[in-house]
């Protein structure tokens, strides 16, 4: 069978594939509204443990007092300094990890010596512990953004190390030696054959960065911190405002969510592109 032969084969997969006809479940409203079931029942169970009586309100406050208490903090305007100082701290530290966490995946995975010299130190600084970490960068930097950016860029940059590095030392061998067969080289064969066959790889692995980096501005801002959802929680603790704490969580949940679906719209507009 010839190359063009099979071309045309292909081709006329790829249209079978394309105007096959959408099932249900491919819609985007079945999506959405699937997404929906699951949260609105715990609501409803929320609501019907408290209005029974069943779980204490000291314990577990209804989703109405809990709305009340958003309601309150956004008229005196603290709940919006809250969002934004965490949100600013989230994405300024997801976005100096991702960025290093790209640069050292490609050194790592597309160089031996690289990854002969980088790996074993990496994998045992990613085994310390999130929170082991918090009075080092404390006494070096200091109580003020700076280490708290700083761990929060060290929670999102292994996930995209991690990943892109570990794609990167996948691709296909066959289609890189083929490659350089036609004189590509350096920056023009990682354009042209490694970061296409790495594209997926990286977008998931800045999700789980993303992830990742909310979780550790929580522990950021427990331990140190004058504004910003960690400190809405410890603060609510030591008040017993159990109704904020809630509502923090909740707030943490929506940005997290908010934010990942940002990252997969990025994400099916660059596996349309480079795919």
């Amino acid at each position: 069978m010839s190359a063009e032969t099979a071309t045309r084969g292909g081709e006329r997969l790829t249209d079978a594939a394309a105007s096959a006809p959408r099932t249900l479940w491919d819609r985007r409203a079945t999506r959405i509204i699937g997404g929906l079931i699951l949260p609105l029942l715990i609501l409803a169970l929320w609501q019907a443990v408290t209005v029974s009586g069943l779980i204490p309100p000291y314990r577990l406050p209804p989703p109405a007092t809990v709305l009340d208490a958003a309601v309150q903090l956004a008229q005196s305007g603290d709940l919006w300094i809250h969002v934004a100082i965490s949100l600013q701290r989230v994405l300024l530290g997801f976005a100096i990890g991702s960025v290093v966490g790209l640069a050292v995946a490609a050194i790592v995975g597309l160089t031996r010596a690289g990854d002969i010299l980088l790996s074993p130190s990496l994998a045992a600084v990613r085994a310390i512990p999130s929170l082991a970490l918090v009075p080092l960068l404390m006494l070096w930097m200091g109580i003020g953004e700076d280490s708290k950016v700083t761990l929060i860029a060290i929670g999102a940059f292994f996930p995209v190390f991690t990943t892109v590095s570990a794609a990167l030392r996948q691709v296909d061998p066959h289609a890189v030696e083929m490659a350089r067969s036609f004189s590509l080289r350096g920056f023009d064969l990682f354009r042209t054959v490694q970061l296409p066959a790495v594209v997926p790889s990286i977008m998931s692995g800045l999700r789980l960065g993303l992830a990742q980096a909310w979780l550790f501005l929580v522990a950021a801002e427990l331990l140190a911190a004058a504004m910003g959802l960690g400190f809405l929680l410890t603060d609510s603790q030591s008040t017993g405002r159990v109704d904020r704490i809630l509502l923090a969580i909740v707030l943490l949940a929506l940005l997290g969510t908010l934010t990942n679906a940002l990252l997969s719209v990025a994400q099916k507009l660059l596996l349309r592109r480079w795919i």
